[in-house]
């Protein structure tokens, strides 16, 4: 079972100390409404399990949180999905702490769950290749006017998505203005607020300007569709993807937009980009973030001294 679906609580009305809590994350730390609305989740399922087994919010101590991680594994939640869990309830009782709202925090003694190190899914160069190749032949080829413009939407999401490296929720809100500049670089405002400039391709542009025509005048997004926000959703974004790439020959479930991103990364460091640069184009906050790619370069590291030191050559 994945995370989503060990949640029994969904729905559940939160407490004024978990909305406060939520309100000072959006406040104070420019978290995104994706991470509010996983945070308040994570945050239900909490108090559910507080309410089940008769504890109060503050009765909670570490062996209230260690039994908690138990009832975890025992729904069948992943590690790493347990792992993110603990952190939010860390997060909610130092806030508690913190705010005089509970004597103590019972999370500091508690460790998390022991996770793998699990390495991005990445695809090849060619794979990624014959996937921009698949989109192309189906943009260039004669069809209805509609089919015809979706398939120049995805060439030009494809295209911004393997320049950039932009995470997917950035790429679908893309403002048109974005494709009407004659910039080569999209000036992107990702999570917490952090700004950052990210350099275009030829291709990408050349995508962007078969695809803006499409664009109604008035629209305020690239990607305009008929949802909620105004523009296309990740679902559908993802589901196209996936399509694509059972057209082109790979398993669709090796494919999605954060692959993609993962590939831009990957194959910038094996190209020879350094790790700061890949970090400040990926908008990571941190380097830590991006030292999931540090097998990328120990293998390009190895092949550095097979190929250049002079001891190797006998």
């Amino acid at each position: 079972m994945s995370g989503s679906d060990v949640s029994g609580d969904a729905g559940r009305a939160l407490c004024p100390e978990a909305a406060d809590y939520l309100d000072m994350l959006a406040a104070e730390r420019g978290a995104g409404l994706n991470t509010l609305t996983a945070y308040r989740r994570d945050l239900e399922d909490y108090l559910g399990y507080l309410a089940r087994s008769g504890t109060a919010l503050d009765a909670v101590d570490s062996g209230t949180l260690r039994a908690f991680l138990i009832d975890l594994e025992t729904r069948g939640l992943k590690a790493s999905s347990a792992a993110r869990r603990l952190s939010c309830v860390r997060g909610f009782h130092k806030f508690l702490y913190a705010e005089g709202g509970a004597e103590s925090d019972p999370s500091v003694a508690v460790s998390g769950p022991r996770r793998g190190r699990s390495l991005p899914k990445v695809l090849s160069i060619a794979e990624v290749d014959r996937l921009l190749a698949t989109a192309q032949a189906a943009a260039a080829a004669e069809q209805p006017p509609g089919p015809a413009r979706r398939a120049r939407r995805m060439v030009c999401l494809l295209e911004l998505l393997y320049a950039t490296g932009l995470r997917v929720s950035e790429l679908v809100a893309l403002p048109r203005a974005a494709g009407v500049s004659r910039e080569r670089y999209l000036f992107i405002k990702g999570k917490g607020g952090r700004e950052r400039l990210v350099p275009l391709t030829e291709a990408a542009c050349a995508a962007m300007s078969a695809h803006l025509p499409a664009v109604p005048e008035d629209s305020a997004w690239l990607f305009p569709a008929d949802s909620d926000s105004g523009y296309l959703t990740r679902q559908a974004f993802a589901r196209d993807l996936k399509t694509l790439a059972a057209a082109a020959g790979l398993h669709p479930d090796r494919v999605s937009p954060h692959v993609l991103r993962h590939a831009f990364a990957s194959h910038l460091l094996q190209n020879g980009a350094d790790l700061r640069v890949v970090q400040e184009l990926l908008g990571h906050a941190d380097i830590s973030t991006t030292q999931i790619y540090t097998h990328v370069l120990d293998e390009r590291l190895k092949a550095m001294v097979r190929d250049l030191h002079p001891l190797m050559d006998g």
